[in-house]
């Protein structure tokens, strides 16, 4: 059996042929379709018992991501499936970009399958190959390519016609740049085929190795190409016609081509020495040799005047030496690059780098010692923080019910490095019984200083007196309702634990609704 590819839809009608063909056919397509190009045959003869290949000079549009290929002519049925429907990617390209589709089963073969027994009725016989461009679903043939064989005998095809024979043509090639050349460029060789109508490709050789292939296009086909190695080469150029019943295929003269060497590439070699220019005896000093470009292999010599300190392999275009103790005096050091490859690369010297070594004057050390300084901190307490104030009681004139307390001990501790001194503050909300409140203005202090530490200056804040009875609705910023100052310890004289007080008076408007009545007095030492 011969190998075919499957197809995704069968015509119905030949479900029984397909099934016992050696080679897999489907029902004729419509052959209205544009012509996409030429076709061309991978041979110019052939007999009924030849496998060959065909290849399209475009490839497929989009919208046709399959392709199949049909025979006719002689005894054959219209259309008859040489190739089944199968996706383009399945296919390799040509030289002009279309696809290469090898027809993996000989002509007879194909007859066999038609049950057609004469292959040459009429002598010559023609026949027409024909690659159709279709889409996923359906045969519609939007796009094809096709060409022409004729048979001569029973057993032998060619692609020329011999009721018209083809036209001779002319290949020449020219190579740029012009022999010789040097290693490593591109080469463009350059085909030009007459006449200029004769369509097709050119096969580039160099020897019997094939360079390339390029369409022609206008008379002439292009290839560059980098592959020439050193020596002399025999280049060629072979033009196979699109269309060989109307062009005759043509050959250029071998032309010799010689590819020298690349000259040596100049290196520069530069040294630096570290530390530099001047150290102690028994200091190591270490030399460092650049040498560019950086592909350059080999070695680097260094040496001290006329003395070799030692070599050491490039790497990178970097070569280090440590050149140990050096002795008292004066020294001029130099680094030598020598190529592993004479032919690729050229030696190259650095500047004389001088450098003084000075006599030893021993060696010293230091330590360091710290210590740190913790920030400290500034804190306030208080050991109860409840104050109850007695009832309220009536004023003399019946105006204000009025009471009086103190607050409890307040303790201020101070530790802060740099003694920058502190102030402490206090400030009321206003008294609150539900939804009856006393403003905080009505409150007012006296601050008392119990004690304070040896060194520290408190200064006391200033009486604060108590609004006379305001409502809860004013906004005034009497008595406690704003911030105000107990105390302050100035910088310098802060450091230290203070206990402080203060003598409370409040005075209640008799307005007020009976209750007990809550504030919180906030300190702030800062």
């Amino acid at each position: 059996m011969l190998t075919h590819r499957l197809l995704r839809t069968a015509a119905a009608g030949l479900a029984a042929l397909v099934a016992a063909a050696t080679v897999s056919v489907l029902g004729a397509t419509s052959a209205s379709a544009a012509s996409g190009g030429t076709l061309t045959v991978s041979q110019p003869t052939g007999s009924d018992t030849t496998a060959f290949s065909v290849s399209t000079s475009a490839p497929c549009p989009a919208a046709d991501p399959d392709l199949l290929a049909v025979f006719s002519g002689g005894n054959f049925p219209a259309n008859a499936f040489a190739v089944n429907k199968g996706p383009v990617t399945a296919y390799g390209a040509s030289p002009s970009g279309g696809y290469v589709i090898p027809l993996s089963f000989s002509l007879r073969a194909l007859a066999q399958n038609y049950n057609v027994t004469v292959l040459d009725p009429t002598n010559p016989t023609q026949y027409t190959i024909d690659v159709q461009c279709v889409p996923l679903f359906g045969t519609s043939d939007d796009l094809d390519f096709s060409t022409n064989i004729w048979f001569t005998s029973e057993t032998a095809w060619t692609t020329a016609n011999p009721n018209n024979p083809a036209t001779p043509t002319t290949t020449t090639l020219a190579a740029t740049p012009a022999s010789p050349t040097t290693v490593g460029g591109s080469v463009t060789l350059t085909a030009t085929v007459g006449p200029a109508t004769a369509a097709g490709t050119v096969s580039f050789s160099d020897g019997a190795t094939v360079l390339g292939s390029a369409p022609v296009t206008n008379g002439a086909a292009t290839l560059s190409t980098s592959a020439l190695g050193i020596g002399t080469h025999s280049l060629t150029a072979a033009f196979a016609p699109a269309n060989p019943a109307a062009f005759a295929s043509s050959a250029s003269q071998a032309q010799a081509y010689v590819v020298n060497p690349a000259a040596a590439t100049p290196t520069t070699t530069a040294l630096m020495v570290t530390p530099g220019g001047t150290a102690p005896q028994f200091t190591d000093v270490t030399l460092s040799a650049t040498v560019s470009p950086s592909a350059a292999a080999g070695t680097v010599q260094f040496l001290d005047g006329a003395t070799a300190l030692g070599t050491v392999t490039v790497a990178n275009g970097a070569a280090t030496l440590d050149a140990g103790t050096l002795s008292v005096g004066t020294h001029s050091f130099t680094a030598v690059f020598t190529p592993a490859d004479t032919k690729s690369y050229v030696a190259s010297t650095s500047a004389a780098v001088p450098f003084q070594v000075t006599p030893f004057t021993g060696s010293s050390a230091t330590e360091t010692i710290t210590t740190t300084v913790a920030p400290g901190s500034l804190v306030i307490s208080v050991p109860n923080n409840q104050v109850a104030l007695p009832t309220p009681l009536l004023n003399n004139d019946g105006s204000l019910f009025v009471t009086s307390g103190a607050l409890q001990t307040i303790t201020v501790t101070d530790n802060r490095a740099g003694n920058p001194g502190w102030t402490l503050s206090g400030v009321a909300s206003a008294f609150t019984n539900g939804t009856s409140q006393i403003s905080a203005q009505n409150l007012g202090w006296t601050p008392k200083l119990v004690d304070e530490a040896t060194g520290q200056a408190i200064t006391l804040g200033a009486t604060v007196a108590p609004a006379n009875g305001v409502p809860a609705s004013d906004t005034g910023t009497a008595g406690l309702a704003k911030s105000q100052t107990l105390a302050t310890a100035t910088a310098g004289h802060g450091l230290g634990t203070a206990h402080l007080g203060a003598a409370l008076a409040l005075n209640v408007p008799t307005t007020t609704t009976a209750g007990t009545y809550t504030s919180t007095l906030t300190l702030t030492a800062i």
